[in-house]
C-alpha cells in the first residue's frame, strides 16, 4: 500500500510538472518561430509596420475612453507615452479631429510616413531590412531570457495560490499567458523605439547577435523551471 501511494504521488508530481512545462513549451514555440524567421533572413518589414500601428493604437486606447470628447483627452499623457518611442510632433487639440478613430487614423498615417522617411535615409533598401532583423533579434532574445526568469519565479511561488482555494496550475497558466502578452507588447515597443532612433552609420551583423545571445539554439530549457 505504501509503495502504491508513493507511485501515485510521484505520478501526480510528474503530471503537474508536465502541465507547467507545456505552458513554457507553447510560448517557446511562438518565440522561436519568430526568431527563426529573422535568422533565415526573411523580410520583417510587415511585422515592423504592424508593431508601429499596434503601438499607436495601444497608446490611444490607454489614454482615451470611447465616449470622451477631444477637448477632454489627456494630451499630456498621450505625448508622454507616444513620443519617446515614435518621435512625432506633440499631439494637441485639433478641432478637425472629431473622435478617437480619426485621431488613430491620423497618428498611424504620420507614424508610417515617418518610418518611410527613415527607410529613405538608407541608400540600399536591404540595409534597413537587415537592421530590422538585427534589432528584432536582439530585443526578442533579451525579453525572452527575462521572461524565462520571471516564469521561473512565478512557478516557485504559485503553490501559495492553493491556500486561496485556487488551482495553482490554472493560475500559472492564466498569469503566464498574461505575462507572455506583456512581453510581446514590450518586444514591439522596444523594437519600434530602436528603429525610429537608428542612425545610418550603425551596422551590426545578424549572425554576431545570435552568437552573442547564445539563444539561436534551444538552451532556454536550462532556464526553465524544473
Amino acid at each position: 500500500k505504501a509503495q502504491k501511494k508513493i507511485e501515485t504521488n510521484n505520478y501526480g508530481i510528474r503530471s503537474h510538472l508536465l502541465q507547467y512545462d507545456q505552458v513554457m513549451n507553447e510560448q517557446r514555440e511562438i518565440i522561436y518561430a519568430e526568431r527563426n524567421r529573422v535568422l533565415n533572413g526573411e523580410s520583417m518589414r510587415n511585422s515592423v509596420i504592424k508593431m508601429i500601428t499596434d503601438f499607436v493604437e495601444s497608446v490611444v486606447n490607454r489614454c482615451i475612453g470611447e465616449d470622451a470628447s477631444p477637448k477632454e483627452w489627456d494630451y499630456t499623457e498621450i505625448n508622454e507615452l507616444l513620443l519617446p518611442t515614435i518621435p512625432l510632433e506633440p499631439v494637441v487639440y485639433d478641432e478637425s479631429i472629431k473622435n478617437k478613430n480619426e485621431l488613430l487614423h491620423t497618428l498611424k498615417e504620420k507614424a508610417l510616413k515617418m518610418y518611410e522617411d527613415k527607410e529613405a535615409q538608407f541608400p540600399e533598401p536591404e540595409q534597413i531590412r537587415e537592421i530590422e532583423r538585427v534589432v528584432l533579434l536582439k530585443v526578442i532574445d533579451r525579453k525572452w531570457m527575462d521572461h524565462i526568469d520571471d516564469m521561473d519565479q512565478l512557478r516557485e511561488g504559485i503553490g501559495l495560490q492553493a491556500y486561496g482555494q485556487r488551482d495553482p496550475k490554472v493560475e500559472y497558466k492564466m498569469i503566464g499567458y498574461e505575462m507572455f502578452g506583456e512581453m510581446t507588447q514590450s518586444i514591439s515597443a522596444d523594437t519600434v523605439r530602436a528603429l525610429f532612433h537608428v542612425r545610418l552609420e550603425e551596422k551590426v551583423e545578424r549572425e554576431q547577435v545570435a552568437q552573442v545571445t547564445g539563444t539561436n539554439k534551444d538552451d532556454s530549457a536550462a532556464h526553465t523551471p524544473k
